[in-house]
């Protein structure tokens, strides 16, 4: 027989037990990070390159993920997780206001580290930062009052087992895209002076200044060359109808210059092609495809051409320039090796985005918070990986330049292809 005081003991026990079910099942976001953790696990395509411990990551984030009471708690653990992956290609597609903007896409700086030195590289034409006059070898030296270094060593995530080059520059990036909920105060070191910038002030913010008017811009440049610029519109299909009418009025233009430097948020491959397939004669391949997942699971490599076919009504064979920088990501850069590969295009500018892949989306089940990441590898047809690619044609940035540099180069490229 059961004495009275074991008994409530028993009872305590259980109610305990039953309410820990209960709450479990009430906020069940230990789950939802565990079949993120598995998705990733089971399909990132680019863990050979990366220093993350992954299980590292379950070990570190399940216990947060189960103990969040709510769904942007949720969102706040998995952001965290992700960023152990330093992959600008790899997000939730949702966010808070406490998420720090994506990059490329929500970025005005271009910067990395040289010499222990973190330096502004490339500044995103009339955004925040070019607008308050930033420029190109600028160096860094705080971040919202914290030093650089420190600030960057806050941000490197808990599970990467060597930090190298990439992991600051990538911790350094985001630091420099900002949230939107925190103003950046950016404090820049140039011939010994030390200024600070707020690039978040009131009705001067990243989002607040800069509108595209148009998806596409068309235009006929001296000597008779064609220009047509894309406004972070490769993933709009009605671009393809602009850019067919564009070509039509530039028809008997010399040559062409493609602006892929405003694409940073991707695209699809469906504009990409109609793009290019107004250039080409025959079917020719323009990227490579790898499904390492497969190799993963079976031990038999999977890879595949993916092919651009000409189309109608007439094809523009004359000479092609390409202009690219940090922010031509994605189908901005498969664009790019495309047109290098299939119109034998010149490619001129800054290295781009290096975005590694191509990307798939997935959803948690129970909170719905829909991600995406890389699950392919994407290679030039010559075979080396997209994201390693540097313009044929390298374009110099400095702090002392003024004026369109990269597309002065291109203009200049172009005439000496026409002279000879």
């Amino acid at each position: 027989m059961i004495k009275p005081a074991k008994a409530l003991v028993y009872i305590s026990v259980a109610l305990v037990l039953l309410l820990s079910i209960s709450f479990k099942q009430d906020r069940p976001y230990g789950k939802d990070f565990l079949e993120f953790w598995t998705t990733v696990k089971e399909n990132y395509a680019y863990f050979d390159k990366k220093h993350t411990d992954w299980d590292k990551v379950k070990e570190v984030y399940l216990p947060l993920a189960e103990s969040a009471k709510t769904k942007s708690e949720l969102i706040m653990v998995l952001e965290k997780a992700i960023e152990e992956l330093y992959d600008n290609h790899f997000s939730l597609n949702t966010n808070l206001q406490s998420s720090t903007r994506l990059v490329p896409s929500g970025s005005d700086l271009w910067a990395e580290w040289l010499s222990d030195k973190a330096y502004v590289t490339e500044v995103r034409r009339g955004f925040s930062a070019d607008r308050a006059g930033i420029k190109p070898g600028m160096e860094i030296s705080a971040i919202n009052g914290v030093s650089v270094s420190e600030a960057v060593n806050r941000r490197i995530g808990k599970c990467i087992k060597k930090i190298d080059t990439e992991v600051r520059n990538y911790a350094l990036r985001q630091l420099l895209a900002g949230t939107y909920l925190v103003p950046r105060l950016i404090t820049f070191k140039q011939n010994g002076k030390l200024t600070t910038v707020n690039l978040d002030k009131p009705n001067g913010n990243l989002a607040d200044i800069h509108r595209y008017n148009t998806l596409l811009e068309s235009r006929h440049l001296d000597q008779n060359i064609g220009y047509i610029r894309f406004n972070n519109s490769l993933g709009e299909t009605g671009v393809i109808r602009l850019f067919d009418s564009a070509l039509q009025q530039l028809k008997n233009t010399d040559a062409m210059i493609i602006d892929l430097r405003e694409t940073p948020g991707g695209g699809n491959s469906t504009v990409a092609r109609g793009i290019m397939s107004r250039f080409i004669e025959k079917e020719m391949p323009y990227q490579k495809h790898v499904l390492p997942n497969e190799e993963r699971e079976y031990g038999i490599k999977r890879s595949w051409f993916e092919i651009v076919s000409p189309r109608g009504p007439f094809t523009y064979s004359k000479p092609i320039v390409v202009l690219v920088n940090h922010w031509t990501g994605s189908m901005g850069e498969g664009i790019a090796i495309g047109f290098k590969a299939a119109a034998g295009a010149l490619v001129v500018g800054t290295k781009m985005a290096a975005l590694n892949g191509a990307i798939s989306g997935f959803e948690t089940s129970v909170s719905k918070i829909p991600y995406s990441f890389p699950t392919e590898q994407l290679y030039e047809v010559t075979g080396e990986l997209r994201e390693a690619y540097s313009p044929s044609y390298p374009v110099n940035l400095n702090s002392n330049s003024t004026g369109d540099l990269i597309l002065d180069e291109g203009i200049k490229i172009v005439k000496q292809k026409l002279r000879n």
